[in-house]
């Protein structure tokens, strides 16, 4: 049940500021994602980027004047109004903000928002201080009691020299909330635990056992359960992945940090999902100074770390709980000895050393395999739909849980 944009009709309202740059990511990104994007610019905004920009890379007039007329002589913006699927105002300046707030519509930009009936998201973005103030505020509740979103600025240094919340959101973050404030909200309520990334064990203090793996899977399971409404905590090894939004992370190195996180997490939880590397094992009597080379030969001894998921399939109850096997040979048959050994509700399992089931890839190819013997492979695909199909077929065996 992955949501997409494509073929959808974004409006991209584009108010003065700064920021307007951005808009010209986001607008690229919308169109690679296959939506059809036009753009609304108020006067302010074409001091910043020319309408001439938007027009190239959205392929589509720029509507910049609240009377203008399209080849069918329809007022524009009023026509846009009633075929957009979502609009985006990014940035949103504190100016546009008080007049949707108060219903005041002067221009091509606020018309058009009176007008439209679909998903709006408003971007803030404006000096600290003026974000902060109370009048803005006060109107930003207003329009999220009136039914819109609202992406909250980041924080950091901004344009004006002054340092707060302020900067608008980066192009990807804001095509992030789109996405989950389009997709049903089939696990709202529910509490999800995900683990995501390797685990390391330290040799000595520069040195330590890990495998190549990104977390690029754990952490597209933990996107997706989030844009359809669960509360997610995201147990995360150590990667290079940007921190999701509004998930709750709790970053660890090794197997043993893991299982403290999972376990004190596990009471609340109604669906596990692990999809960590986790070391076996460790070494037995890590150095306390970095090992010098000094010998031609040295003995590692290494001690059995704990089977998180199997220590998570004996506290079971009436858990959901789903694993992922990563095989070199005989996927079937490993698959379903763990599915069982654990007592899980599902395997996710692949072979690796393919570039279409790879550590470090964006896409994955797995076979689903389930408790009742049955399994249903998956073709090549990108790991968000992975994530996607995965929570699908956990509502469908629990649609009740």
């Amino acid at each position: 049940m992955q949501t997409s944009v494509k073929d959808k009709n974004i409006v991209l309202g584009v108010c003065g500021g700064i920021a307007a740059y951005k808009s010209v990511k986001l607008l690229r990104l919308l169109k690679k994602q296959g939506a059809n994007v036009k753009v609304i610019m108020t006067q302010s905004a074409q001091l910043f980027v020319g309408p001439l920009t938007f027009e190239a890379l959205s392929g589509q007039p720029v509507c910049t004047n609240l009377f203008e007329k399209d080849g069918s002589v329809s007022i524009r913006h009023i026509d846009w109004a009633e075929k957009a699927d979502a609009v985006i105002v990014a940035p949103a300046t504190a100016n546009i903000i008080g007049k949707l707030a108060n219903g005041i519509g002067d221009d091509a930009l606020s018309t058009f928002m009176l007008a439209a009936t679909s998903l709006a998201i408003l971007c803030p973005s404006m000096n600290t201080h003026m974000f902060e103030n109370r009048a803005v505020q006060r109107n930003l509740e207003r329009l999220k009691a009136d039914g819109y979103y609202v992406v909250a600025p980041a924080s950091g240094e901004l344009a004006c020299g002054a340092k707060g919340y302020g900067r608008l959101p980066e192009p990807e973050d804001i095509l992030d909330r789109l996405l989950c404030y389009l997709t049903p909200k089939d696990l709202k309520g529910k509490n999800l635990l995900v683990t995501a990334g390797p685990t390391r064990e330290h040799i000595d203090p520069v040195r330590f056992i890990s495998n190549p793996s990104s977390g690029k899977m754990g952490y597209a399971v933990a996107r997706a359960a989030e844009h359809r409404g669960a509360n997610v905590i995201l147990i995360a090894g150590p990667t290079t992945l940007p921190d999701p939004l509004n998930i709750t992370i709790i970053k660890i190195q090794t197997a043993q940090e893991m299982a403290v996180a999972v376990f004190e997490n596990l009471e609340n939880s109604h669906i596990i999902i692990k999809t960590a590397a986790v070391s076996d094992y460790r070494p037995l009597d890590p150095a306390k100074q970095k090992i010098k080379k000094k010998k031609d030969k040295i003995t590692l001894f290494l001690q059995k770390n704990q089977d998180i998921l199997k220590e998570l399939g004996r506290k079971k109850k009436d858990r959901i709980l789903v694993g992922f096997a990563a095989e070199t040979e005989d996927l079937e048959e490993n698959a379903n000895k763990k599915l069982k050994e654990k007592n899980l509700d599902i395997v996710a399992g692949n072979l690796v050393g393919s570039p279409s089931s790879g550590f470090g890839s964006d896409i994955n190819e797995v076979t689903l395999f389930y408790k009742d013997g049955t399994k249903k492979p998956l073709p090549a695909m990108k790991k968000d739909a992975v994530a996607h199909i995965l929570l699908d077929q956990i509502c469908a065996l629990h649609p009740h849980s």
